[in-house]
């Protein structure tokens, strides 16, 4: 199975977060349990305080279960007891500026030493929600999905796709892992596109094989040798139509094949790109261009 067909509704994964999460407040509070000198001094532990994650512009909310998570983590290393959270929106949802999403009450300490921690991550996975959201309503109408890439954040990836999907996007592919996409180094390293596929279906038999090319001659290439996964990179969205029209006219010969239109697309493009007949459209911009919403924690 193409990563592209697995389900898109999958939730945040729970290891992963309980390791970012520690990782992040080891880099914090400078290792475990740790300290933070400015809350821990200035602030009594008996002291509670009641809070707001508020955000400040219009945008798509990804990666709350952060918030809890982290409240969690912080009250565990100083024996302290976990605030409570309570949810007014959910990941996935499009909020106003002003809106909050979440509801904080507990333990000061807690709050504000998660306080940071909480908001880099929550900021950023909205950030790439809400970027998201605007290439998918740049295609709606057509067919064509937008789709990420593994331009990620060393360690954040899987936030980062997790972003994606609260954004309405799709995954491609988690890893070099699980599906073998041949590139133009790969082309050149093997000696060509058709001998590139045949190494990786003798070294791993059964994993999908996804053909980036650059020309009709080499889609044609990757077509005979049996992949029916073409990336079209960097052609004019003329171009691609051309060439997308002869290939589905030879569908009796090839069966269904499937496009992704890649590199240099924009916003203002999109239109134009899905128009040419690809059914997707991968935007590495999505995770690593993205800036974050701008969200606070507010007490009251």
């Amino acid at each position: 199975m193409m990563p592209e067909d697995l389900p898109q509704d999958r939730p945040l994964d729970e290891e992963w977060l309980s390791r970012v999460v520690a990782t992040a407040l080891d880099e914090d509070l400078g290792g475990w349990p740790g300290r933070d000198v400015t809350t821990q001094a200035t602030i009594s532990p008996d002291a509670t305080v009641t809070g707001d994650i508020v955000v400040r512009e219009d945008g798509v909310v990804a990666g709350l279960g952060v918030i809890a998570e982290t409240l969690t983590q912080v009250a565990d290393r100083f024996g302290l007891v976990a605030p409570t959270v309570k949810a007014m929106v959910a990941d996935g949802d499009r909020v106003a500026a002003g809106t909050v999403v979440v509801g904080i009450e507990g333990v000061g300490h807690v709050v504000l030493i998660a306080e940071r921690t909480i908001l880099n991550l929550v900021s950023r996975a909205s950030g790439v929600a809400t970027h998201t959201r605007r290439w998918v309503e740049a295609l709606e109408g057509t067919p064509a999905r937008v789709l990420d890439t593994r331009k990620t954040t060393p360690g954040l990836r899987e936030l980062d796709k997790y972003a994606v999907r609260c954004g309405g996007g799709t995954n491609k592919r988690f890893g070099l892992y699980d599906c073998a996409m041949v590139k133009d180094n790969h082309i050149v390293a093997a000696g060509s596109v058709t001998g590139a596929i045949a190494a990786i279906r003798v070294a791993f038999p059964g994993v999908p094989i996804q053909v980036e090319v650059e020309s009709r001659d080499q889609a044609i290439e990757a077509l005979d040798a049996g992949v029916r996964f073409l990336m079209l990179d960097n052609m004019t969205p003329a171009a691609m139509a051309t060439l997308i029209s002869e290939l589905r006219n030879r569908d009796p010969e090839y069966g269904s094949v499937r496009f992704e239109a890649t590199g240099g697309l924009t916003l203002e493009t999109a239109g134009a790109v899905a128009a040419s007949g690809v059914d997707f459209l991968s935007v590495g911009g999505l995770t690593h261009s993205s800036p974050i919403l701008d969200i606070a924690l507010d007490l009251h």
